[in-house]
């Protein structure tokens, strides 16, 4: 279990463009943990296309490369794990998919029940939130940060806290317990930038107390 909280970035659904660099832009600025390649309603063949430089990209700054949702994508890809909504399948399905070695996380919203599931089904890790309101996708659970203390007062899994989190909140989040902060938003719409927006999460986690 690690010991700090750590950044864990979420792609905005638009990945084309300039966003090769924008995310080298963010990886470069300060330590990050994952990211997760969150596209919807594109082909395999296209979102492949798209995951191909950003997950080069994470390659070489040792970022762990994460498909959301989609088991087959992420085998194609040989990516470093999958995240898995409700909907979306069973951490066990997706172990015997991708292998001992992939990272599999897991949406449990804001029940204890399904993260016990989820760690009981051999999950590496399970998120919870939202915690604050956000606009990359529609809320429909609203987590308390007491969750998260719960969590690791009972089990060494790690959590990842979700949902609006900015270098803000952030603060709440880490001293409830989280072990890794996904954020999207609060990094790729920063008024001065991606790279900004994870140096100021950084010197948030950086002033963690140790232990």
């Amino acid at each position: 279990m690690t010991t700090t909280c750590q950044l864990y970035l979420i792609s905005p659904l638009d990945v084309g463009g300039d966003f090769p660099d924008r995310l080298e832009a963010a990886l470069s600025a300060a330590p990050v943990a994952a990211f997760q390649f969150r596209v919807k309603g594109l082909d395999q063949h296209e979102a492949a296309r798209l995951a191909a430089p950003l997950q080069a990209i994470c390659a070489a700054k040792d970022v762990a490369f994460i498909v959301n949702d989609d088991m087959a994508l992420a085998k194609r890809l040989k990516a470093d794990g999958v995240h898995l909504g409700q909907g979306d399948g069973d951490p066990k399905a997706a172990r015997s998919l991708l292998g001992p070695g992939a990272q599999i996380g897991v949406t449990c919203h804001a029940s204890r029940h399904l993260a016990m599931e989820a760690g009981e089904a051999g999950a590496d890790y399970v998120a919870f939130g939202a915690f604050f309101p956000t606009t990359t996708k529609e809320v429909e659970h609203r987590a308390d940060p007491e969750i998260l203390t719960w969590w690791q007062g009972l089990f060494e899994l790690p959590c990842v806290a979700i949902g609006g989190i900015t270098p803000d909140n952030a603060k709440l989040l880490v001293d409830a317990g989280a072990d890794f902060l996904a954020v999207s938003g609060a990094v790729w719409n920063h008024p001065e930038g991606p790279a900004a927006a994870v140096r100021a999460f950084a010197a948030i986690l950086e002033n963690q107390p140790a232990g």
